[in-house]
């Protein structure tokens, strides 16, 4: 008996002890046990809750909107969900819980829950807000848009064919209002570009605003995008948010492929019929914002795979820009180490050094490229680099095979190489574009592009037709 007396004790201690929110019930909604974190949350005292149902503490719930009801009622687990609701002091909170039923057996005893309480963040995230308001309205202050639109089309540092015309596609979408999709590899410069048509448009003036949609929880990004009204949360007041912060400028939304679905949604409407609803609030507010987003693959593979809806695809997807990665681009690698290293270091690279530089894979591209330019100068010590400066990546034993010698040019040797695997991809597929690009593992895009240079115009015509039938 004091060895159970002592084991339930320490238990005791150790829930006590967590510091998250715990929160368990019977099998009938009894509390049994309430820790003091999950007090301070709901702003209660432990025995104001311990014993009583809990809806009788909580009134605001119902057997729909409690994840405790809903867990006793279905037995299966919920991870994750979001809850606001009011406690019996009237008081409004916002939390996000794990709750997971107690079985012995299969006989229900009650249920668990965890919650993290995403109302403190909301109001972290917005005292930040306020704070960069203020730096913004001060007298002498920079604008939002000189402070975070430092890039122009023309740091975008490239000698390849496809890549001018990225950029020349860039240049005609930026005297636009049109929402623009930018993709392609993490690293390759999508920002940049962002920034750069930005400031090359008509909205250069006016604010440019950079949110990175995977980094922060989804509802703590909602109050961010959209702002609140007082009384959405404990402590809550009225806070714009980005849309409006960046009205009559530009917003851009980075990996906008992580966007939980239900904001998708929400922004299909923005951008619909250009207004915005704050978190907790009832009225329209009129926005007028030009929208660039970023994801890191294709879009079309991220409609099929379920993380961008289809609708919003559709949307936005006006004006495309795809930038290829670099190690696609090998004469960009030689170019850019040069110059790089000539701003900071005034004589020529070593051959031995590009050429290792061009056997790299870049699976980072041009920002893992400038960091290791930054290791090399930061290591070396004398007003020349060598072999020895270079990180161990680029030795030769992680280098990619070396082709080999051909009579005829590189360039040529390439192309009639890709045209023969696409030639065979498009047979074994049977002429359909999707199948053949994830055979190839490139997008479908980047084949149809490929396959219209290929100069067959009977290939040309079939490409045409897989459009309008795939």
């Amino acid at each position: 008996m004091q060895t159970h007396t002592l084991s339930k004790e320490m238990l005791m201690a150790i829930l006590d002890g967590i510091d998250e929110a715990i929160h368990a019930v019977d099998k009938d909604g009894f509390t049994i046990y309430y820790n003091k974190v999950a007090a301070g949350y709901d702003g209660m005292k432990v025995e104001e809750v311990v014993g009583k149902h809990l809806l009788h503490v909580f009134p605001s719930l119902t057997d729909e909107t409690s994840t405790l009801l809903k867990v006793l009622k279905t037995k299966k687990p919920i991870y994750h969900e979001n809850q606001r609701y009011e406690n019996k002091k009237g008081q409004l909170l916002e939390t996000v819980n794990t709750t997971i039923p107690i079985l012995n057996g299969d006989h229900l005893l009650g249920a668990v829950e965890i919650a993290k309480n995403y109302g403190h963040l909301n109001t972290l995230s917005n005292k930040l807000m306020d704070l960069q308001a203020k730096i913004n309205r001060s007298p002498g202050s920079k604008k939002i848009s000189s402070i975070q639109s430092s890039y122009t089309l023309d740091d975008f540092i490239t000698d390849d064919a496809e890549c001018v015309n990225m950029l020349q596609d860039a240049t005609l979408f930026a005297s636009s209002i049109l929402p623009i999709v930018i993709w392609g590899e993490t690293g390759t410069g999508k920002e940049i570009i962002a920034q750069g048509i930005h400031h090359q448009s008509p909205r250069k003036h006016a604010p440019f605003i950079a949110q990175n949609c995977g980094a922060i929880p989804a509802t703590l990004l909602e109050s961010l995008l959209f702002g609140t009204e007082k009384g959405s949360y404990t402590g809550a007041v009225d806070r714009k948010g980005l849309f409006e912060l960046a009205t009559g400028g530009t917003l851009f939304l980075d990996e906008m492929n992580s966007m939980p679905l239900e904001l998708q949604a929400k922004l299909l409407r923005v951008l619909e019929d250009g207004t915005i609803r704050r978190v907790g609030g009832t009225s329209t507010i009129k926005v007028d914002v030009r929208i660039i987003t970023a994801m890191n693959e294709s879009p079309e593979i991220c409609v099929e795979n379920g993380s961008f809806r289809a609708d919003l695809y559709y949307r936005l997807n006006t004006c495309p820009i795809y930038i290829r990665p670099l190690r696609e681009r090998p004469h960009d690698i030689r170019l850019l180490l040069e110059k790089k290293l000539q701003t900071r270091i005034p004589y020529q690279v070593p051959i031995e050094i590009k050429e290792m530089f061009q056997s790299y894979e870049w699976p980072g591209n041009v920002r893992e490229l400038i960091n290791t330019i930054e290791y090399i100068l930061l290591k070396s010590k004398e007003e020349k680099i060598s072999i020895k400066h270079l990180p161990l990546k680029l030795n030769r034993k992680n280098q990619r095979p070396t082709i080999p010698q051909s009579t005829g040019s590189l360039r040529m040797e390439l192309q009639k190489t890709e045209e023969l695997m696409i030639k065979n991809a498009m047979n074994q597929s049977k002429g359909n574009v999707m199948k053949a690009a994830k055979m190839l593992d490139i997008p479908r895009q980047t084949l149809q592009y490929k396959l219209a240079k290929m100069g067959d115009k009977s290939k040309s015509d079939e490409v045409l037709k897989i459009r309008h039938t795939d």
